[in-house]
């Protein structure tokens, strides 16, 4: 019995404050649904909706951290390292085009995802600081997914809403795509990577290290780009993103297996994350019964001009900051008449650019900030929530009058 309890008492001293919250949002859920707030239909249906989601995070999770395991990471942090030739601006050009493209053509998350670790091995391996690079990926993983449906969940519902194809929407949303890249690329530099913040006026470029084992460095390459062609083919064939993710994670594990079988231990499982996102969708529905579909209605109002466009954007930011950024747009969606379209869009610039203020704000920055763990970066939250502030108000205020040019 005291081992137990020595055990429990060691377990939770290892927990974070982070970790902590995730599970008070999911307890919290909990006593909604056991004492009738939120009733069991409406909580098992909830559940049900976000299970595809739950899959494909329990799945990448694991594909990525073994993907970490059989250094293709490190090989490909290697290759963009050497590609700066020691120059930082040279570098700082390359992991804002890599980042800006990844989430553009292969969403947030797998930015978040796949990119976090590349840039955090880049920074290891290259022997520089790690925050310019990890923030780079976070911001870039949000701010950088505005011109095409598939970059963002929020994208598809708006696209949706809105009756615009993937090439209409990619017109209205170029402008301000391009305006708020400048603003977060200036931020970037100035918060980050100046001089003063990284601390050297150059890096010296790696030497390229040899492979460890050829097999899981080939299978676990091979089975990120059969993920990363799933989501492309998705686009098109409506493939989920917990198959592209599950079938891929399976077989790296298979390999693993038999060629490492130590790697696979229980904490590849990311149940902070799980935790979380199960709580979320307790929570929300909650608060959605208990006036949040109305109080986003008085906070959005109806106007399709100039000032209803930033209300709405600047409305949308603040609740994902406050909840996250897929039931803030839900939320507001709701509120927002469909016939307004710039509204609409503006409110979808919120919930994107926004969410860089609180670790919640979005699952991709939820995600980077579990890469963080697991990679034992330590971020500053006082400063990630003050440049995230400024991010998002800069980024708002110069998106949403580049979206009315296009109109």
């Amino acid at each position: 019995m005291s081992a137990r309890i020595e055990f429990v008492r060691r377990a939770a001293r290892s927990l974070g404050v982070l970790d902590w919250i995730r599970i008070g949002v999911l307890v919290l859920g909990v006593v909604f649904v056991a004492t009738g707030l939120l009733p069991a239909d409406t909580a098992r249906s909830s559940v049900g909706r976000v299970a595809p989601l739950l899959l494909f995070l329990f799945s990448v999770i694991i594909l990525a951290e073994l993907t970490k395991e059989a250094g293709v990471f490190d090989a490909i942090a290697q290759r963009l390292a050497r590609a700066g030739r020691g120059n930082y601006v040279a570098l700082f050009v390359l992991c804002v085009a890599f980042a800006s493209l990844t989430t553009i053509f292969l969403n947030l998350d797998t930015t978040a995802v796949l990119l976090t670790p590349v840039m955090l091995a880049l920074a290891a391996r290259a022997r520089i600081a790690t925050l310019p690079l990890a923030m780079t990926t976070v911001w870039l993983a949000n701010t950088a997914s505005l011109l095409l449906p598939v970059s963002n969940l929020t994208n598809l519902l708006a696209a949706d809403r809105v009756a615009l194809e993937t090439r209409e929407f990619a017109a209205r949303m170029w402008a301000p795509q391009l305006a708020v890249l400048a603003v977060t690329m200036a931020l970037l530099w100035a918060f980050y990577w100046r001089r003063s913040m990284r601390g050297e006026d150059a890096y010296d470029p790696p030497e390229p290290a040899p492979v460890k084992d050829r097999v899981l460095f080939s299978a676990t390459g091979l089975a990120c780009l059969i993920f990363i062609g799933a989501i492309l083919a998705g686009v098109h064939t409506g493939i989920q993103l917990g198959i592209a993710a599950t079938i891929p994670a399976a077989v790296v594990v298979a390999v693993f297996a038999f060629r490492d079988r130590a790697a696979l231990r229980p904490a590849l499982i990311p149940w902070q994350l799980l935790v979380f996102v199960t709580g979320l969708f307790l929570v929300v529905p909650t608060l959605e019964r208990f006036g949040l579909d109305d109080a986003m209605r008085a906070l959005v109002g109806g106007d399709d001009g100039v000032a209803g466009a930033f209300r709405a954007a600047f409305s949308g930011a603040g609740l994902s900051n406050v909840l996250n950024n897929l039931p803030a747009y839900v939320a507001g969606e709701s509120a927002v008449p469909a016939s307004n379209s710039d509204q609409l869009l503006s409110l979808l610039i919120g919930t994107n650019v926004g969410p860089v203020i609180t670790p919640w704000g979005s699952l991709a920055t939820l995600l980077w900030f579990e890469w963080c763990r697991r990679w034992n970066v330590r971020v500053p939250i006082r400063k990630f929530v003050l440049t995230g502030t400024v991010l998002a108000v800069a980024g708002c205020a110069a998106t949403v009058p580049a979206l009315l040019v296009t109109s």
